[in-house]
């Protein structure tokens, strides 16, 4: 099986030596639905797309390949609204 790398935003707390290096993901698509768990994001070099808070996952500290930059203050407030609304918390 092929994988491939994805584009995607990590929220996480920092964990602890005794804990497991996991933390949630919110991936970016570019098929996009235009729900409202999406958050638009244009990004130099890549397709139009979103970050798909419907699409949370989890995975391993060391899956992670690197970081590509950050992420503007507006547009992670969004996603973590996306995120809440898409969890029902508020």
């Amino acid at each position: 099986m092929v994988q491939y790398a994805r584009l995607l935003i990590v929220l996480s707390v920092a964990f602890l030596d005794h804990e497991r290096a996991v933390v949630t993901y919110v991936p970016r698509t570019t098929l996009l639905r235009n729900t409202r768990f999406e958050v638009a994001h244009p990004a130099r070099g890549f397709d139009p797309g979103a970050f798909d808070a419907q699409g949370l996952g989890g995975v391993p500290v060391t899956k992670l390949l690197r970081p590509l930059g950050t992420l503007d203050t507006a547009t992670l407030q969004q996603v973590e609204i996306a995120v809440k609304s898409w969890l029902g918390l508020r």
